[in-house]
């Protein structure tokens, strides 16, 4: 028999932390135009980075409560991005900004001197606000686990 593990609820935690930390100073230094962002610099880059860091955030909480619920052996990310829609832990609709954030992580780090700096900017200015709905979807799972948690202990 399998033991049941622990959502590592604390490291879960400190991840969404460092998301709120990235994408609050990324919103901080997002200039108003195209124009003042492509003329950044060093400070577009560390916009990138954040961006970079915040979206390897999301994919770790996911590959952490795939893993410790024992969901599935994942033989690549998308696959335990598309098993937590499965199981009701994501909305399809957050499985979906998830995918599409995963791909534009890719292409900061992939094509990082050749980045579309206006494809960039469009993004940033239109998805932003996914980051605030992904963790509200993982405050509320992780409300919901502790709940049943509490309940089966009792």
């Amino acid at each position: 028999m399998t033991k049941k593990r622990d959502l590592r609820i604390e490291l879960i935690r400190s991840k969404i932390a460092d998301i709120e930390e990235s994408v609050s100073l990324v919103e901080a230094n997002l200039p108003p135009s195209f124009q003042e962002f492509s003329e950044l610099g060093l400070v577009k880059d560390g916009i990138y980075k954040r961006m970079e860091f915040s979206i390897e955030s999301i994919i770790d909480i996911l590959s952490i409560i795939n893993s410790d619920l024992r969901l599935s052996i994942p033989e690549a990310e998308e696959d335990f991005i598309e098993n937590l829609g499965r199981n009701g832990i994501l909305t399809q609709s957050m499985v979906d900004k998830v995918r599409r954030m995963k791909g534009f992580r890719n292409i900061i780090v992939h094509r990082y001197g050749r980045i579309d700096d206006l494809l960039a900017y469009k993004i940033l200015t239109e998805n932003l606000q996914d980051f605030g709905e992904f963790i509200e979807s993982i405050d509320q799972f992780l409300e919901e686990n502790s709940a049943k948690t509490k309940k089966l202990d009792s």
